[in-house]
């Protein structure tokens, strides 16, 4: 499952991480730069592995006397997370196919983008319950700030706080069909997206079980 990351919550922490892009270093060579305590940097290095920043990546022997100094770096997945070009990148290619291909042939694409990424997002003999709130967990991770409101009829409403997708739906609102997808994928049941494209964009998905057919 995709995984937010947490931004560093003090200028030391930041300054930190701010090293570790650089290169690797260990826990003195972080504190003779910073100008802080070992211990001060340990404490914020255990904060950063937390939060899925930062890791150990190997160690460091000086000579042949004391034991070696482990090395700490950037987490391979935490690079995405500093990078502010997806954005204005997806933005414009959307823009971009958009006007080289017709609605139908961009909506399809997208919504077959939506199935790609929830291919094996969870297991088929979870319940429809499970199911909705596991796709919602996927949308919180990606930033939506969802809840789950329980309909009539087994239905259930994802309901988002935000759009981690705003700027980008705001100039190709067939990318909600992509979302669309990605839910019906994950829960295995019909889902109709209601999402509010006002100024404060907001997801909003209705999940209802699919019915079966008689033989």
């Amino acid at each position: 499952m995709i995984r937010p990351f947490a931004k560093p919550d003090s200028p030391t922490r930041a300054q930190v991480l701010a090293l570790l892009r650089r290169g690797q270093m260990t826990v003195e060579e972080l504190a003779q730069a910073i100008g802080v305590t070992d211990n001060a940097v340990r404490l914020h290095l255990t904060a950063l592995e937390r939060d899925g920043l930062a890791r150990a990546t190997g160690v460091r022997r000086e000579g042949t006397v004391g034991k070696p100094a482990t090395l700490y770096g950037v987490s391979p997945e935490a690079e995405a997370a500093f990078s502010k070009a997806y954005e204005p990148v997806l933005t414009t290619l959307l823009v971009t196919l958009g006007g080289r291909l017709d609605q139908r042939e961009l909506s399809e694409i997208l919504r077959d983008v939506g199935r790609q990424l929830a291919a094996t997002a969870v297991s088929s003999d979870s319940s429809l319950e499970q199911k909705v709130q596991a796709a919602a967990a996927v949308l919180d991770s990606l930033g939506a700030d969802t809840e789950v409101e329980q309909g009539s009829g087994g239905s259930f409403v994802v309901r988002g706080f935000a759009c981690p997708l705003s700027r980008s739906v705001a100039q190709c609102p067939p990318l909600c069909g992509a979302v669309e997808e990605l839910v019906a994928g994950i829960t295995k049941a019909k889902v109709q997206e209601r999402c509010d494209r006002s100024s404060t964009p907001r997801c909003s998905f209705l999940v209802t079980p699919r019915v079966r057919r008689k033989p």
